[in-house]
């Protein structure tokens, strides 16, 4: 049972966040207070996406809505692959363990999604699910490549 209290803790605090409108989580006035004279800006203003049908750059949306934007991807890609990794080791030593990690990890992030769609003041976004996944098997990969490494060094000694 043990092995499940890390994907609780997260989804819990994942479901947590889920709940709160965009208000009660910005971080742009500490973003204001910490970096008053927008350090890197004109490095950020090289970047551009498209992201719910919207520009988000600095041009289009100023420099702390743009990086807000960029630390909240940040943060559903780190969540969701501390997930993966999380659902990775609770799992049993089968074959496509990975796979079925990703898979596993895929359908919490539609559920999250799901969850945001009925949250006044939220959205849900297929891109969201996609960056989520994305996270998680990037993390699982790094993980799997980190361990062969140490598996080749331990057999080389």
């Amino acid at each position: 049972m043990k092995k499940y209290i890390p994907i609780l803790i997260l989804m819990l605090a994942i479901f947590i966040s889920s709940s709160q409108i965009y208000e009660q989580q910005t971080i742009i006035p500490t973003l204001q207070n910490y970096l008053p004279n927008e350090p890197l800006k004109p490095l950020l203003s090289l970047l551009h996406f498209h992201y719910y049908g919207m520009e988000i750059s600095v041009e289009s949306r100023g420099y702390y809505y743009f990086l807000e934007f960029l630390f909240r991807k940040l943060a559903h890609f780190c969540t969701f692959g501390a997930v993966g990794l999380a659902v990775y080791f609770a799992l049993p030593r089968l074959k496509h363990r990975v796979i079925i990690s990703a898979v596993i990890t895929f359908i919490f992030a539609s559920a999250d999604e799901i969850h945001q769609y009925f949250t006044s003041g939220r959205t849900a976004s297929f891109q969201d699910v996609l960056l989520d996944t994305t996270g998680a098997i990037t993390f699982l990969i790094i993980f799997i490549c980190i361990n062969l490494l140490i598996k080749r060094k331990s057999t080389k000694d």
